[in-house]
């Protein structure tokens, strides 16, 4: 048989039946679910399903008025929505590469758009950067994820991660920014010039500054995001 055959195809391709743990990764791009109850997801972001699954976009109010205001206020662009059911689902976000992590009652950040799935044991919640009012750069809101459960994000690329320690702060462009440890707290820094201005700088006017002690994540892309609030 030759190894360019549809058999040969489908046998390369076929569904992996020894996935069995909540969340599996089917391929490096592709997260399956397996689902017994419900998970949060990245909207839009369900390629195929099989079972009884009922899909719905995250309500308006759904996480009171103080979730509510941060999303109109930080431009959100990753609205969510939850799976409910029974049966298998897939995800996956524009052919980037998908990483699972599973939470022991610990807590981390990640970007927003890089949020790709979450399991409902998960807690959620928006987070606003200082001086982070008034700036026009896209994809700088995070989410706080809290507590025991999978989560799985995505990237670009293969990520890399950074320690960042007291006396050796890391500074990243925020549409590189992946996830940071929960002990950081970054601040916007602003590097703008007159050089900077003229396109004779680092060509980056706005960082983010990681100090004290944990890890930064980043992917090796450049990603510019375009919020839904102006929409």
């Amino acid at each position: 048989m030759s190894k360019y055959s549809i058999q040969s195809f489908l046998q390369e391709t076929a569904q992996r039946e020894d996935l069995r743990e909540p969340f599996e990764l089917e391929n490096p791009y592709l997260l399956e679910v397996n689902l017994n109850g419900r998970v949060w997801a990245k909207l839009g972001a369900m390629i195929g399903y099989l079972g009884n699954v009922k899909f719905e976009r995250e309500g308006v109010m759904e996480g009171g008025l103080g979730k509510l205001f941060k999303k109109a206020i930080s431009g959100e662009s990753n609205p969510m929505m939850k799976a409910e059911g029974q049966g298998r689902v897939y995800f996956a976000d524009s052919g980037k590469k998908v990483r699972i992590l599973y939470l022991q009652n610990e807590t981390l950040f990640v970007n927003g758009n890089n949020v790709l799935a979450f399991q409902d044991t998960i807690q959620w919640d928006i987070k606003m950067m200082r001086r982070m009012a008034g700036m026009a750069a896209g994809g700088l809101f995070n989410m706080q994820l809290s507590g025991t459960g999978a989560i799985a994000i995505t990237t670009h690329f293969d990520p890399i991660t950074l320690a960042v320690h007291p006396d050796f702060p890391v500074y990243t462009d925020p549409n590189a920014t992946i996830a940071w440890s929960s002990s950081l707290q970054p601040e916007i820094k602003t590097d703008i010039s007159m050089k900077t201005l003229f396109g004779r700088g680092s060509g980056e006017s706005f960082q983010l500054a990681f100090r004290g002690q944990g890890w930064v994540v980043l992917q090796p892309y450049e990603e510019v995001y375009y919020a839904n609030a102006a929409s």
